[in-house]
């Protein structure tokens, strides 16, 4: 067994949480956006989805109706 302790965490605020990300946020760099690119259905295999949730699916609206 360990006869070290770990030194208990200070509280932070929300605020004092949001200054160090804006403190940050200049060394943050992004990745360049790329869009996907489609993948040819007769390439995805292995994939098996059971019946019961694709008749859920099925038997839900599509979006915006």
């Amino acid at each position: 067994m360990s006869k070290h302790t770990a030194l208990p965490e200070p509280e932070l605020s929300l605020a004092a949480l949001r200054g160090d990300c804006a403190r940050m946020a200049p060394h943050w760099t992004a990745a360049g956006k790329s869009a996907p690119v489609p993948v040819k259905p007769s390439l995805i295999s292995g994939v098996t989805i059971p019946p019961s949730s694709a008749r859920l699916i099925d038997a839900m609206s599509e979006y915006g109706d």
